[in-house]
């Protein structure tokens, strides 16, 4: 597998490599849908300026990423495009190992079920094979890299990429004990400590957190805030702001407690609810969750709304530049029809994920209770999610 998956690298960096080099590169990195006041690389551009003129970089409203960015691009700034391509690929490894990992525990769970006669005989066609489950790490690594979503972001010099590493290298830690990640950041936080007071680090964090839960700055996204909140009166703003945010937080206990037994499944999801209901969402944080649904292609027979949600999607990212510029250049359309499409785009994002979820917990059933459900009287029984 390691020749596909490098052959797979090369690929990725070619793409985007050739991508750097047309005029496509400006004008990706000026879209709402790629970029936002929070990673735009024009704002790290001016937060390093700022610095250079020892300025704070959060002084004003300029920049909003945290100080390990713009530290990093304080001696990175010539190799900008690089670190972008090399975050990519450093995620895509991370996912590769990290399902690689937990392909070979759900298939011991899976033996030791099936040795225990824990699975009734009825569901042996839901077992997942060990062939069926060999290139699953590649075809995540695939659909992080090759999908257009990441391919965009990397090209705008978008930091979500950074924190799409970051966050794959977390996963990977997890399956693995932990002990990478965290003597990563403890190194990378010494040297960042050097530089900052602890109380200034913690005057920064506060900052940034309360930037990211009063959403200022209302430039149009793909998320659910800025228009709401730009027409909203100021004396409703805290409440609804309470009821946006509430999003984020609310469904982790739940779903914390209803899947504690899989891990993994439960973080596909927070990352998933996370990029749906942040306030300053691009579609690179689309990518991360997109990149695990080879992970679950054994739910597939589950799914209800797939081809559905498919079209919707491809429809809204299709339609995006096209009422953008029908709006803002042609001026034949208004906020409302932008706002729309960001709105469906959201539902969809919704509707899948909620099919996932649905699918995923109708296959642990089946699994608990048999596949072919009878009523007492022996009639077919239907299966309903409440």
């Amino acid at each position: 597998m390691a020749a596909p998956l490098a052959l797979l690298l090369i690929v990725a960096v070619t793409i985007r490599a050739a991508l750097f080099r047309t005029s496509l590169a400006n004008l990706i990195s000026e879209r709402v849908e790629v970029v936002s006041p929070l990673n735009a690389w024009k704002r790290v551009v001016e937060g390093l300026a700022l610095l250079d003129l020892d300025i704070s970089p959060y002084s004003g409203d300029v920049f909003h990423e945290t100080p390990m960015v713009i530290y990093l691009f304080h001696f990175l700034m010539d190799y900008a495009e690089i670190t972008f391509m090399l975050a990519d690929c450093l995620t895509a490894v991370a996912l590769y190992l990290a399902v690689k990992d937990y392909n070979k525990q759900v298939f011991r769970k899976q033996k030791f079920a099936l040795e225990a006669d824990r699975i009734p005989m009825d569901c042996l066609e839901l077992i997942r094979s060990p062939t069926e489950m060999y290139y699953i790490p590649l075809k995540v690594a695939m659909f992080y890299l090759l999908n257009p979503f990441t391919i965009v972001s990397c090209v705008a010099k978008c930091t979500c990429g950074l924190n799409n590493a970051v966050i794959a290298l977390f996963i990977l830690s997890t399956m693995r004990g932990g002990c990478l990640i965290y003597g990563l950041f403890t190194v990378a936080s010494a040297g960042l400590y050097t530089k900052l007071d602890f109380a200034l680090l913690s005057a920064i964090f506060l900052a940034l957190a309360t930037y990211h839960l009063s959403v200022p700055d209302l430039t149009p996204n793909i998320g659910l805030f800025w228009y709401f909140f730009a027409e909203m009166f100021d004396h409703f703003r805290l409440f609804f702001l309470c009821v946006f945010q509430i999003n984020v937080f609310f469904y982790t206990l739940p779903l914390s407690i209803k899947l504690k037994e899989h891990p993994v499944f439960l973080i596909f999801m927070q990352i998933a609810l996370i990029a749906i209901f942040k306030s300053y969402p691009t579609v690179g944080d689309l990518s991360l969750y997109m990149a695990f649904l080879p992970v679950w292609n054994h739910l597939y027979r589950f799914l209800r709304n797939i081809f559905l949600v498919s079209c919707v999607l491809l429809a809204c990212s299709a339609l995006f530049p096209v009422l953008w510029h029908l709006w803002i250049y042609a001026g034949s359309a208004n906020s409302n029809f932008y706002y729309a499409i960001t709105l469906l785009f959201s539902v969809a994002q919704i509707l899948l994920v909620s099919d996932y979820f649905y699918a995923f917990l109708r296959r642990e059933h089946h699994l608990t209770n048999g596949l072919y459900l009878k009523k007492k009287d022996g009639s077919e029984a239907t299966l309903v999610l409440k």
